[in-house]
């Protein structure tokens, strides 16, 4: 049976490798972007349909996700770093508007139409939920709060049948990370690190996210899953 699927985030990077992912298993995939200008650039794909949502307008995530009629699952990739200009709490705040309460937005929309289809969310988490980043602030404190939003909500969601889990990526090769990745000092100790000694890609997470999002995972709800090459590990 085709699943309708709903990816925030969807016409890039790790977003745009997940939307791909259910497309190529026969899901009707309706993917987003901030930005028309995204929209307009994101490849095309027969069984995905790109509209352009910014996940901070209350208003447009509900009409957005209200008019699918039918929803079995929702995958929420999209978010922004703003590295060091995070420490001015206004950029703090947007960063957060976006990443948290934006994530926050989108499954408060969908839990009617999930609950019909007794459907599933999977979230973005990061490594960064689990450690601090100097650089990052906003963006920490997001992916923090995406885990913890992930486990209230799995506890929450559950009495309409509806599994909330997320996805924690590490060093993934996406153009947002392609300045670090051909940086050798950088990206040499990134790898040094990681116990699988490459940098993941969009399709690596893509894999555990079809994962929790399937039958497969039935009774898995709750789950913060890094998708990181062991890098948490050492």
């Amino acid at each position: 049976m085709s699943r309708s699927i709903f990816v925030t985030g969807g016409t890039s990077g790790i977003g745009q490798g997940i939307a791909q992912a259910f497309a190529a298993l026969g899901d009707t995939v309706v993917a987003t972007g901030a930005t028309a200008d995204e929209v307009a650039r994101a490849p095309s794909h027969p069984r995905i349909a790109y509209r352009a949502l910014d996940v901070r307008d209350a208003q447009a995530v509900q009409q957005a996700v209200g008019s699918l009629g039918m929803l079995h699952v929702v995958v929420n990739c999209a978010g922004v770093i703003q590295r060091s200009a995070e420490h001015d709490p206004e950029v703090f705040a947007r960063t957060i508007d976006i990443n948290l309460t934006g994530t926050m937005r989108v499954c408060a929309a969908a839990r009617p139409l999930l609950a019909a289809t007794r459907g599933c969310i999977v979230n973005t988490a990061s490594m960064l939920s689990f450690f601090g980043g100097g650089l990052v602030p906003g963006y920490s404190a997001s992916k923090g709060g995406v885990a913890q939003l992930t486990k209230s909500l799995a506890i929450a969601y559950a009495v309409d049948g509806i599994r909330v889990n997320a996805i924690a990526p590490g060093w993934i090769g996406t153009p947002l990370t392609q300045a670090l990745q051909d940086d050798a000092q950088r990206s040499g100790p990134i790898l040094a690190r990681t116990p699988l000694g490459r940098w993941g890609t969009p399709a690596d997470v893509a894999g555990p996210t079809v994962f929790l999002a399937s039958e497969a995972a039935g009774f898995v709800t709750g789950v913060v899953l890094p998708v990181d090459g062991g890098y948490l590990v050492t």
